[in-house]
Parts: C-alpha cells; sequence; structure tokens
C-alpha cells in the first residue's frame, strides 16, 4: 500500500494507516497491514496493537481480536496497555462473548 507512494515506511505512517482502516470500519486491511509491517521489519508499538484491536472489535470480529491481544501479549518488547485490552473485552463484549 505505501509502496505506491513516496511516504518512509515505518512505525508512525503504518499506525497513521491502521488508525485509518479502524474509523472506516477496515478491519481487514488493519490485519493486512499489521502483517506487512511485520513482513517489512517495521517495529510495531503498543499504538499498532491497540489499534489494530480496537480495528476488529468495531467490526465485530472478537475472535481475532484476542488473536491479536495474544500476539501482544507474548512480546516483551511491547507492552499491553489499558486501551488494548479494553478494546479486546469490548469486541467479547458487543458479540455476546463475554462470559
Amino acid at each position: 500500500i505505501m509502496k505506491c507512494s513516496k511516504v518512509e515506511s515505518n512505525t508512525i505512517t503504518f499506525n497513521a494507516a491502521i488508525s485509518a482502516c479502524e474509523k472506516g470500519g477496515e478491519w481487514e486491511n488493519a490485519l493486512q497491514l499489521l502483517d506487512v509491517m511485520e513482513q517489512s521489519s517495521v517495529e510495531s508499538d503498543t499504538i499498532t496493537f491497540s489499534t489494530s484491536i480496537s480495528a476488529c472489535e468495531k467490526g465485530g470480529e472478537w475472535e481475532r481480536a484476542l488473536c491479536v491481544l495474544n500476539i501482544l501479549t507474548t512480546r516483551s518488547a511491547v507492552l499491553c496497555n489499558t486501551i488494548a485490552f479494553s478494546a479486546a473485552i469490548s469486541a467479547c463484549e458487543k458479540s455476546g462473548k463475554w462470559e
């Protein structure tokens, strides 16, 4: 996606693109960008994962939200935060999977 432009691919630009996908209800594209980010060896951060989880939450994709949360919790370099957990919990709640 960002290969077509002259914008440098870094954590900030990926986070902005993932955030735009989240706001636009494009959870599939948000996860695709997360995957491209990993393949490109661009460092992800708490914002990357929290926004990706939130995109899944807004798309009603509670299982995918939990998968992203699982990836986040296994990374020692990236800290989980309240936003990530809240988005995952919200995804489960909205899908009736809170029990």
